[in-house]
């Protein structure tokens, strides 16, 4: 056989079976009524859709973009991936809307919404001192209100997680982009 074919028959195998397991992944982790909101959901469906695809890629500091994962910088210079604002980037880029690459612009790319309020894909900022937008350190991407994904920290992967005591207390607010 033909090295070449031989090649794109093990890529198409492999590219098959990562695409399987990713669809498994988002099944197991999303139950069906939250799969069915994201379809009706408008761009902050759009936008969770595209970074649930990135479950499992690894954290990289300054990592990610508009294009996808990629290289970072300082400390995640040999990870290529995203950190938090660079998955929020690359989301609401496939969801048409521009955001900036820090938690800084993310902080403005929007209108702000009550918690109370959040739909899928809003995202949510944590800080050390939540009434100072100064010292957000931290956005993810509201799944439901209850559930949230995000890139964590060096050596983790772009993953879904709780709200927490910890994170109660550093919630600085919400964002809807658009």
């Amino acid at each position: 056989m033909d090295p070449r074919r031989l090649a794109e028959r093990i890529v198409t195998s492999v590219a098959r079976r990562t695409c399987d397991d990713l669809s498994r992944k988002i099944n197991e982790a999303l139950d069906p009524e939250t799969l069915a909101t994201l379809r009706t959901s408008g761009r902050g469906g759009v936008a969770l859709a595209a970074a649930l695809k990135m479950l499992g890629v690894p954290y990289s500091w300054g990592g990610g973009g508009p294009d996808g994962p990629s290289y970072g910088i300082g400390r995640g210079a040999s990870t290529k991936g995203f950190d938090c604002s660079g998955l929020a980037e690359y989301a609401w880029a496939k969801a048409g809307v521009k955001i900036g690459g820090h938690t800084s612009t993310q902080w403005h790319a929007g209108v702000h919404v009550p918690r109370a309020q959040l739909k899928p894909g809003d995202l949510l900022f944590f800080a050390k001192d939540p009434r100072n937008p100064a010292t957000i350190h931290h956005v993810v991407i509201n799944i439901d209100g209850k559930r949230y994904l995000h890139a964590p920290a060096t050596g983790s992967n772009v993953q879904i997680d709780q709200w927490t005591t910890r994170r109660q207390a550093e919630y600085a607010g919400a964002v809807r982009p658009g």
